[in-house]
């Protein structure tokens, strides 16, 4: 799991932007401006029959302050990216 979704700077990070996309999904910020000391990107592969799909996650960032649900409170309502 991302540890973003808990992350104080989740909002303006420029790693989650890039993360955000990977998946094809609705950015929370379109200019990002806080750039994250020595991010740690796990990409999970996997083959399916027509296409390959993949998992970006960070799990692992210098910067990461710790804000429980601090993802939640920007898209209420919205399910929490796993």
């Amino acid at each position: 799991m991302c540890i973003c979704v808990n992350c104080h700077y989740v909002d303006r990070c420029i790693t989650y932007h890039a993360v955000e996309t990977q998946h094809e999904v609705p950015h929370l910020t379109e200019d990002p401006d806080f750039e994250p000391i020595e991010p740690s990107i796990n990409v999970n592969i996997r083959p399916q029959q027509d296409y390959v799909e993949m998992e970006w996650d960070v799990v692992g960032c210098v910067s990461f302050k710790q804000e429980m649900g601090k993802w939640a409170k920007l898209r209420p309502g919205e399910l929490v990216p796993t």
